[in-house]
């Protein structure tokens, strides 16, 4: 119940002394008064505060459950009548309205505060003309709860967008969770409500209380808020933001080279589980070091954007402008982003716009109608995860959206968006049967709608946000998905390439003698490989749910399985595209993944009998990252043609490939996997220059790595352009011309 306003300063220095109490003011209209009790008014503003009348300034306020209003004016006050439900009234002869507070009187306490009424809005006609344009590409900076100092004096502005509704209050935790005191006003058209309350600051709790057309009245969380709490709790916190960066060096350079021709090797890291108990600042002393250690250049968080139910690994977004409090405070968030930069790592995350979740107290049915979400039940339900999806149509919604992703990138300094799952948004039949969708306008079944917010969404981002990335989750055959929007194109940065992702663990899980007929799984992303520019990723997706870990999808003996894995690494490092890993893979965790519980670290203690064996495929890691990253051949052409050349693509009786690749400058890599258990000596490769010696560079059968040691000591050379090396049983060697 809204007792007093516990929030709001107590008087400082004397307090105004009794006068003569103020005359009858006129009485409200009794529609007024009905709609403004009922927290169902757009402009509170007319009847709250002070306005001239005949004879004077009146002043009314609205102070539930107080003894006793005064005003206070040049040191006296004022007692104001009871007009009953909370409000009080009174006309002081005055000729203008004058600088005042009101004096609230409780069973047990006073207060002098300002009286939010008499304040003019805090937000201007420019903000509301980008907003109702859908153009505010800084958004946070207009809506939600901004603390601030507004006509001298300090406090919060309080604005949402509820354009359904008939009225809007702030409720919170200074408020005892009623509204009836704090009213908020419509700004016209742009359905934006505001109210600036002074004394409120940092940290105080708050919702928004909506009375929708229908006279139904609700809590909401804000859309905007920059904090929530901490889940199980879902109050949005006002908060500002002290942090000072120590990334500059970073952020000048970021952009410097194009990152599809630079390295970019993606650590995946789900933030909670990592190091299970650690806050983001603990975070900050440990994950930087260890993925500078494993010679990654970036890491890739999943969501960690406020969520209400911890399982969903954050995939069920509630505040999107607010990084989770499980972890620290936003400020805290920043640190953890900034320590990664100084130590050399770009940071990319998980940014979910597909869908999100239903509660009751988030954006769903956010003003009592159908807002974030479509009208329509045929497009607002998504049937895979029991969501809603966001109306992409409409303007505001692909504002809140487009303003979110640079929100990131700008204030919190993230170098990468990975959207998740871009093809529930560009198919309006997606996991729909026939009669569950309807057809575009064209009679197709392509999305228009969430093609043009991904456009502008990636084009406003690589507009004002230099040197950032987009990454599409995007599973299908769509085309022109990493193409500029200029010609048509979708405009991400890079997608992830799930068909080589899921063909070559299709390969890599049949036993040996089995592969020969499966070969062309291993081979045919090459067919497209330079259609798109990819990221191959070996993500979370991948080892949960029953798809088991890495290593454990692997046939054979412990032994084989470690050696698959690791000969799979090193054809996924050579191969053309990006890299993505998920933490627990690099040292070959055996069990699934688990929030609860996170990689299983205990793997590589040194009492436990086989953590050499994890250790092993952790140190390959780490040497396939400092030699890709030394080796432009690896990543300079990703996306040139020129740069790859097969040497041995048709060898599905060995289970062998090779192939090579060049940088800029035509130097060469030859990488060649052999992917049976058996020694093959004296294998002839075509390479062609009899001129040219080759050096091993790398082999993941050394014995470092846990394997049989057996290698290729010295230069070869080759004879008649045929290079003659001994391949390792399940493993990958890479080889580079060396002057003899």
């Amino acid at each position: 119940m809204a007792l007093r306003d516990t929030s709001l300063p107590e008087p400082s220095g004397p307090v105004p002394v009794a006068s003569g109490p103020a005359g009858a003011a006129p009485a409200l209209d009794p529609s007024d008064r009905g709609r403004l009790l009922a927290g169902a008014h757009h402009d509170p503003h007319a009847l709250l505060g002070a306005h001239p009348v005949p004879g004077g300034i009146a002043f009314r306020a609205l102070r539930p459950f107080a003894r006793a209003v005064s005003v206070a004016v040049g040191g006296e006050r004022h007692p104001l009548v009871p007009e009953g439900d909370g409000l009080f009234s009174g006309v002081l002869p005055l000729k203008s309205v004058p600088e005042y507070t009101l004096v609230v009187a409780y069973e047990d306490a006073e207060y002098e505060v300002h009286d939010p009424y008499r304040f003019l809005p805090a937000l201007g006609e420019f903000d509301l003309h980008l907003i109702g344009e859908g153009r505010h590409e800084q958004l946070w900076k207009a809506l939600g709860a901004e603390p601030m100092s507004h006509q001298g004096v300090a406090g919060t502005r309080f604005t949402v967008w509820a354009p359904n509704a008939r009225g809007v209050r702030v409720a919170g935790d200074f408020t005892y969770w009623d509204g009836t005191a704090f009213p908020m006003r419509s700004l016209g058209a742009s359905g934006v409500w505001e109210l600036f309350l002074p004394g409120v600051g940092e940290g105080a709790r708050y919702k928004f209380e909506i009375t929708s057309q229908y006279g139904h009245r609700f809590l909401k969380a804000d859309p905007m808020a920059r904090l929530a709490e901490e889940p199980p709790n879902t109050a949005s916190v006002v908060t500002a933001s002290a942090y000072e960066w120590g990334d500059q060096e970073w952020m000048r350079h970021r952009g410097d080279t194009p990152v599809h021709r630079a390295p970019f090797s993606v650590y995946e890291v789900h933030l909670p589980s990592w190091r299970p108990g650690l806050s983001y600042r603990q975070l900050a002393e440990e994950l930087p070091a260890y993925v500078k250690d494993l010679g990654f250049t970036h890491v890739e968080l999943m969501p960690v954007a406020e969520h209400p139910y911890g399982p969903s690994w954050g995939y069920q977004v509630t505040s999107y402008y607010a990084p989770t409090a499980r972890l620290g405070s936003p400020d805290d968030f920043k640190y953890l982003v900034d320590s990664l930069h100084r130590a050399g790592i770009g940071v990319i995350m998980d940014w979910v716009p597909a869908h999100f979740p239903k509660d009751d107290w988030a954006l769903a049915r956010f003003d009592g109608d159908p807002l974030y979400e479509p009208g329509d039940s045929r497009r607002a339900e998504h049937p895979d995860w029991g969501t809603y999806t966001f109306d992409f149509a409409r303007t505001e919604v692909r504002n809140f959206l487009v303003a979110n992703a640079v929100y990131w990138c700008e204030e919190f300094h993230i170098d990468g968006l990975r959207v998740d799952a871009v093809a529930s948004m560009l198919y309006l039949d997606y996991s729909r049967d026939s009669g569950q969708w309807e057809p575009n306008v064209y009679g197709g079944r392509e999305d228009l709608a969430a093609m043009a917010f991904l456009q502008e969404m990636n084009a406003t981002v690589y507009r004002r946000c230099p040197g950032v990335v987009t990454i599409a989750e995007e599973s299908t055959a769509w085309g022109g998905v990493t193409r500029p929007t200029d010609t048509g194109g979708l405009g991400f940065g890079f997608k992830w390439n799930m068909g080589w992702m899921h063909d070559s663990l299709e390969y890599v899980s049949h036993e040996p003698v089995h592969r020969k007929y499966h070969h062309h799984e291993m081979t045919f992303s090459m067919v497209y490989a330079y259609s798109e520019n990819y990221v191959l990723p070996i993500s979370h997706d991948e080892v949960v749910h029953g798809k088991q870990a890495l290593v454990s999808k692997m046939p054979g003996d412990w032994w084989q399985r470690r050696a698959n894995v690791r000969a799979y690494l090193g054809f996924m490092w050579a191969h053309p595209g990006k890299q993505l890993l998920f933490m627990g893979q690099e040292f070959a965790q055996g069990a699934e993944w688990s929030e609860k519980h996170g990689p299983e670290w205990w793997l590589l203690d040194e009492g436990y009998h086989s953590a050499g064996d994890h250790r092993g495929v952790q140190d390959l890691v780490r040497d396939l990252n400092a030699r890709y990253r030394a080796t432009p051949a690896l990543w300079q052409r990703d996306t040139d043609p020129g740069g790859f050349r097969w040497v041995a693509v048709d060898a599905a009786e060995d289970n062998v490939f090779a192939f090579l690749r060049f940088d800029a400058e035509g130097a060469p890599l030859l990488a060649v996997s052999n992917f049976s258990p058996v020694v093959r000596h004296d294998y002839r490769l075509a390479v062609g220059d009899d001129a040219v010696a080759w050096q091993e560079v790398l082999n993941t059968d050394a014995a470092r790595y846990g394997g049989g040691d057996v290698i290729n000591p010295g230069p070869l050379k080759p004879e008649e352009g045929d290079l003659r090396l001994t391949l390792p049983p399940l493993a990958t060697v890479w080889m580079v011309p060396c002057l003899l």
